[in-house]
Formats: structure tokens, sequence, C-alpha cells
């Protein structure tokens, strides 16, 4: 006889995409409108300060009672494991005191100093759609909707436009955290300097996000998108690092490599009205081909071209396609009859794709799927696209170029290439890498995913701690610079006892997959 749970196992192993598509695009699209109209309503009402300071009063009410009760267990936010955009599920959501931080609104525009002050959990769709509408943006604007400013900030945000400010770090003029003595700190480069330069990458290790004020820039209703196809390596290199560099003419550069040798690389402009010089292209229309899939015709055509995209297409042109993970998680999404049916309700959210994976393909992602960003200085990416080509073969490949800023001379957990004469060199690129490898049965992540981190090790890269991370602790010490971040846990009081380090919270001893999770939950 069998029984019900092997037999939801079975629909869900076999029928995934089916079964994505009868339940988990309705119940995402019903979610998504609920959180849309909460964050309009909350915007028009301008979140007033004295609501956000009573919110930020009772998370120091909670960390106050926590230190009454004798410091007894380690901390944690409130919010759900399972919304992590990670594929795996932190279990010390199980063991650790929760301090609810229900912190989602936008507080304020101050248009005389350009920025926007946000509290931690508002998302990018929500920031995008409120700025865009007032003829702002973020400087640095994260590509999917549901990553939220404080994620982007404890852990790692990047897009098109960090070559030119940096990574969504370096578009942060301010933090308002609290610590585990209960106080609230306000810190930016000249008022708690060492604090603000070591709360990215934290992972919420040194106090709570509170409150953040962004960077913002006049927005253009247009993005001119130049697509340049290149047939050789040596000319990706070149073409790719040449606008990485041309932060003058270039607002945004993005490359997708599409073999060892091919790639596309665009080059975009803010643009006032549509030109004359290319067509403009409804990206954001949900029966349009997915953005990849249509970049890829310009390699076919073995042509140049340039288009007009309206501003917030652009921003999140891959978010319907969750990049390219879509086929993988509902194989005919990208017909034309899905797109034209079903395209608006794409994509499915991340937290019920990990909420109903089953053990056999758990054990299929483990072993042959990749999701993987490694940050590494741009004079090695020739280097690098070989090791990936060589390795996993793993295409397309995601290239966005990024400045790692330099701190003024203040620690930080990443810092720019320093050479050996003494010059510095900001200019890194990120290497996103989601799919299945194309070299078969010989791949294996337990092999592929520690000899990268080595590789990335050795050419004085990073890895985004989002993804799995296989590193020993010594070599996560390698990789991020700890100098700074010790002494701070040292000095601040309570910390230690409060937080865990970064890497008890990103490694295995941290994290795992959603079916050891929800095991976990249920013996819980």
């Amino acid at each position: 006889m069998i029984k019900p749970g092997d037999l939801f196992e079975h629909i869900l192993t076999r029928y995934r995409g089916l079964f994505a598509t009868l339940f988990l695009l309705p119940i995402s699209v019903v979610y998504g409108a609920y959180s849309t109209l909460r964050a309009q309503i909350a915007f028009r009402r301008n979140s007033a300060p004295a609501r956000h300071d009573a919110r930020v009063q009772a998370v120091i009410a909670q960390v106050e009672a926590w230190k009454q009760d004798g410091c007894k267990e380690k901390l944690t936010t409130g919010r759900s494991g399972w919304k992590t955009m990670s594929e795996l599920v932190p279990k010390y959501k199980l063991t650790h005191r929760k301090i609810d931080v229900g912190l989602y609104d936008i507080l304020g525009i101050d248009e005389a100093r350009a920025v926007v002050r946000v509290e931690p959990l508002a998302s990018m769709g929500q920031i995008s759609r409120s700025l865009i509408a007032k003829g702002w943006t973020l400087a640095v604007v994260p590509e999917l909707d549901d990553l939220t400013v404080g994620g982007l900030i404890m852990g790692f945000g990047v897009e098109t436009s960090s070559h030119k400010y940096g990574l969504f770090q370096h578009i942060c003029e301010s933090f308002e955290i609290v610590t585990a003595e209960g106080k609230l700190l306000k810190c930016s480069p000249v008022e708690n300097s060492e604090l603000y330069y070591q709360i990215p990458w934290s992972h919420g290790t040194l106090g709570f996000l509170v409150a953040v004020e962004l960077k913002i820039v006049r927005a253009k209703p247009y993005i001119r998108l130049h697509y340049q196809p290149v047939y050789s390596l040596d000319e990706m290199v070149e073409v790719f690092e040449q606008a990485s560099r041309d932060t003058a003419n270039n607002d945004f550069v993005e490359g997708l490599v599409y073999s060892g040798g091919t790639a596309v690389i665009m080059r975009g402009q803010f643009a006032d009205e549509l030109g004359s010089d290319g067509a403009f292209n409804s990206m954001g229309c949900y029966m349009r081909p997915w953005f990849y899939k249509h970049v890829q015709t310009y390699l076919e055509a073995r042509k140049s071209g340039v288009e007009y995209l309206p501003l917030r297409d652009y921003f999140h042109r891959h978010t319907r396609s969750y990049f390219w993970a879509m086929e993988d998680i509902i194989p005919f999404a990208h017909h034309p009859v899905f797109r034209y049916l079903l395209g608006w309700a794409l994509p499915p959210r991340i937290e019920l794709l990990k909420y109903t994976e089953t053990r056999t393909t758990q054990r299929l992602r483990e072993r042959y799927h990749v999701i993987q960003d490694m940050l590494v200085p741009i004079r090695y990416l020739k280097e690098s696209i070989r090791y990936f080509d060589e390795h996993f073969q793993v295409y397309p490949l995601w290239l966005s170029p990024m400045a790692i800023k330099d701190n003024g001379g203040k620690p930080g957990f990443i810092q720019p290439l320093k050479m050996a004469d003494g010059t510095v060199d900001e200019m890194y690129v990120d290497i996103g890498a989601y799919g299945t490898p194309g070299i078969g049965k010989a791949f294996d992540n337990a092999v592929a995913l520690p000899a990268l981190e080595q590789f990335v090790i050795a050419h004085q890269g990073y890895q985004a701690l989002y993804a799995r991370t296989c590193m020993s602790r010594e070599d996560f010490r390698a990789m991020f610079d700890h100098t700074g971040y010790d002494a701070l846990r040292d000095r601040l009081p309570h910390c230690r006892e409060a937080f865990d380090e970064v890497y008890d919270k990103v490694s295995a001893k941290g994290r795992v997959s959603p079916v050891e999770m929800r095991e976990l939950e249920r013996q819980a």
C-alpha cells in the first residue's frame, strides 16, 4: 500500500512543474497582491516616524527582556527562515530567541540630500515602484523584487550599475541598529564609523538593523540598451572590461556568457525619450520572451543592436524567469502558450518552492545543481571563465561588474584589490552560475564547490554567502577580513553572548536543506 507521504513526494518529484503551475503560482499571486497593496497604503500614509520610533522601541524592549532573563540564548530576528533567498534554510531559527523586527516601510525621501530612508524589510520591488513614481531611483537596484534592504546589506547586493556606484552597501549613507546592549546607534562614515564599515556582510551578528538611508539618483523613463555579441574569450574580456571601467558613459553594464567563447555585452544609459537609433522593447510585458532568451537572438543573428526599455522593466528584466532558473522549476514556462496564459503569474515565491522540495529533488540539487556567485578582480576574468567552462559548463553565466570601494583605511569584510606595487584596483566582477552543469554525471557539487572556493581564495575574490558554503572556518577567515569585526564583537557589550559569528550562520553548522528543516520543525 502506498503511503500518502510517499505519493505526495512522487507527485512533487515527477510532476513538479505541473504542481508549481496549479498550486504554487495561485498562492504566490495572492500573497504578492497583498504585499503590494500593503506597501502602497503604507507609503501613501508616509509611515509616520512616530510609528517607526514605537516599533524600534519595541525591539529595544525585547532585547532588554533578554538581558533581564540572563542572556541565556543567542538572538535572531523573528522573520521566517523560509523567506530567505538562499536555497538553504537557517536552522538556528529553531534554537535562538526570536526578536520581532517587523519593519517593512519606506519612511521618507529627502530630495535635498538625495536619500531615501527605509526600514530593513522594505523590498526592491516596493522601493523601485515608489521611487520611480516620484522621479527617483536607487543608485543600485538589485534584480529580484522580493530582495529586502536588510538582506542586501547584511549579506550582499549587486547590480549592473555597481561598476559606477559599488555594491548595495556602498549606497548606504547611514545605518541605525539596536545593539545587544539595547542601545540605538546611528552609524555613518563620521559617526560610529568602525561599526558602519563592519555592518555589511555581518549577517546580523553585530545588532538588529532598524533603518537605513540609501543614496538615490534622478530617474529617467527609459534605458537605452546596446547589445554587442562577441565570439572569442579575448574579445569578451576586452569589451566587458572596457565597458565596466567607462563609468562616464555607461550607467549600466552586463554580460551574458553563452559558452566559453561567446557572450553578449550590454551597455545601458538613462534616456529621457525614445531615440530613432533603436526600437522600443516593452520587456516587462509577461507575454514577451524571457530576457536572456531575447539577448541570445543578437548572438545568433551575429549583429549588434539598440533598444529602449522602460526603466522598471530594465531593473527587473530577469525577475519573471529567476534569471534562467525557471526552466528547471517549470520546464514548459517559456512556451508561448504558457507565457500568454500564465506568464503574468510568474515567478512562484521562493519560500513555497523550498518548502515543497522532496528528498529526491534535494539529492539531485545538492549533487548536480549550482547556484553560486563568485566575486573576483576583473583582471582575473579570463582565468575565471576558463575555470567555469572546464569544471562546470553551466550557461548562461551572468557577469555584473562592481567596484569594491575602499573604506577610507577602516577595516571591513571585503576590500579592493591591493597590488604588489601598492596600487589599488576597485573593479571586480560578479560571476553568477545558476543551473545544471553541462558535464553531466561526471559533475559532483561536493567536489566542484570546494575546489571553486579555493580558486576564488587564490585569486583574491569573495563568495556571495547566500549560497552553499563549504569552506572551513580557517578558509572563511582567509577569504574575509575579520580584524575589525573581531575587535568590535569584543568591545560591544553582550555582543558575543547574543550573536553567532558569521561563519556559524552561513556554513553547514547554521543552515540545512529545506527537507531537513521540515523534519527539524516537526521534531520541535
